[in-house]
């Protein structure tokens, strides 16, 4: 989800950028990557600064003039309320312990999603493990290196017409969380396949009953945060979720038959769901997200290719490292 506070609110602004009031229990490691942020940046020809905002709090630090309507805070849902300077952009992540790569990955995806950031794009992401209330490491990112495969449509950088940015947000923090969290202590797999869901569902076979037919749309929508707990639930059926662009959930527990004879490339060792998962969108305008029952991955799909991988996090927190 992507957040901007109105300039032209009462509310104070920022301070005087440039000025730096770290708080009394300030970390040495963070102090280093904020005095040295702006430089980095500068001299990389950065145009937009992403901040990992949990390691900000308490501090009264400003971006550099350079970075004036291009500062991305990036925090989890659970901070959602925490305060930012006026006209500011605020994008949330899964509310799950992220390795500092994923942190970024979500985050730029939801900026690229809305349009938010282009091509030719050079990036700087100052970033650090999660829940550890620190920064401590920064990034470098070319968008068009990095990120060339995602949402590509003619040259541009942009989600297909039906599919809402917002959806797809929700889309990817649930298979984030049941990748985590698992359902009741056990592993889950699933797909959930989203936009041009009428030609979805001619390529698709109900396994069992459909447990979202005769329902509202307003009740059946993935944007409803009630509705979490029974996707959660449903994910131990076999089959896809099929989710149209605005977030209404067609139906769960779908048989995808794909007859093209399309070479999908896919590496050894991928399975029947993210074989599906390719073949979905080799042949129509969706977007599919799919959970690893195995490794806990979560893979993004379009156009018959992997465009995206959030791998799993690891007990163990990554080295630091500037």
């Amino acid at each position: 989800m992507v957040r901007i506070r109105d300039k032209k609110s009462t509310a104070a602004g920022p301070p005087a950028a440039g000025r730096q009031k770290p708080a009394e229990k300030s970390s040495p490691i963070t102090a280093a990557v904020l005095k040295h942020a702006a430089t980095i940046a500068a001299e990389a020809k950065a145009s937009a600064l992403f901040v990992y905002a949990e390691a900000l709090a308490g501090r009264n630090w400003s971006a550099p003039e350079l970075f004036e309507g291009r500062v991305f805070h990036v925090i989890r849902a659970s901070a959602r309320k925490q305060e930012f300077p006026l006209g500011q952009q605020v994008i949330e992540v899964p509310d799950v312990r992220l390795s500092r790569m994923d942190q970024i990955k979500i985050a730029v995806l939801g900026a690229l999603s809305r349009g938010l950031l282009s091509r030719g794009d050079v990036i700087a992401c100052l970033t650090g493990a999660a829940g550890s209330g620190e920064l401590d490491t920064i990034a470098i990112i070319e968008v068009d290196k990095e990120f060339d495969l995602f949402l590509l449509d003619n040259m541009n950088l942009r989600l297909p017409p039906d599919i809402n940015p917002g959806v797809l947000d929700k889309v990817v923090s649930l298979a984030t969380e049941l990748a985590t969290e698992g359902r009741e202590g056990v592993q889950r797999g699933t797909i959930l396949i989203l936009g041009d869901s009428d030609r979805v569902l001619s390529f698709s076979k109900q396994l069992i009953m459909n447990p979202f037919k005769g329902y509202a749309d307003e009740e059946r929508n993935l944007l409803d945060p009630s509705l979490d707990e029974t996707v959660k639930e449903l994910s131990a059926l076999d089959g896809a979720f099929i989710v149209r662009g605005d977030g209404v959930i067609e139906t769960a527990g779908a048989y995808l038959r794909i007859t093209s004879g399309a070479d999908l490339n896919l590496p050894p060792g991928l399975g029947a769901r993210h074989q599906a998962a390719a073949g979905i969108t080799a042949v129509t305008q969706a977007i599919a997200v799919t959970v690893s029952q195995s490794t806990g991955t979560v893979t993004i799909f379009r156009d018959g290719v992997r465009v995206m991988e959030i791998e799993k996090p690891h007990s163990t927190p990554s080295a630091r490292r500037l």
